[in-house]
């Protein structure tokens, strides 16, 4: 069986959300969605749900994050190149998202950039030459804290 990811992001407005993640390519599964909730499925394995703050709160005992103030998880995805990565990210900036929300980064083999959906979820689009991260770190990458 193929796993797939549901990432589930608490929203305040199902509608505007849904219409941000269309924007960026995502298509929404009817099977899956109502006034509380959207699928928006991104690729074969995976597919953000949409939830209503009142809704999502149904599945967790815990507060859920204030994503326009602190950080709860930084979503990366994978894109084809370069400029897949750019399209991406102005496409969420003119679906009401905010684009680089901290500097680009280009090491050469690898190119990311960053973006907000509308409630402050932080996706970070990237696209790395594997031919080339090998050769640039034949050993693997050395890991150094931040």
């Amino acid at each position: 069986m193929t796993q797939m990811i549901f990432v589930n992001l608490p929203v305040t407005d199902v509608a505007k959300s849904t219409a941000f993640y269309e924007a960026i390519g995502c298509t929404k599964d009817e099977r899956f969605s109502n006034e509380m909730a959207s699928a928006m499925q991104l690729s074969d394995t995976i597919v953000f749900m949409i939830l209503a703050k009142d809704f999502f709160q149904t599945f967790t005992p815990k507060a859920i994050a204030d994503s326009s103030a602190t950080t709860e998880v930084l979503i990366c995805i994978s894109r084809d190149s370069r400029d897949a990565v750019d399209a991406i990210v102005e496409k969420a900036a003119a679906a009401g998202g905010k684009a680089d929300i901290r500097e680009k980064q280009d090491m050469g083999f690898m190119y990311g950039r960053s973006f907000e959906d509308p409630d402050g979820h932080i996706f970070e689009p990237m696209f790395m030459d594997m031919e080339a991260a090998m050769s640039a770190f034949p050993d693997g990458p050395a890991h150094e804290p931040a």
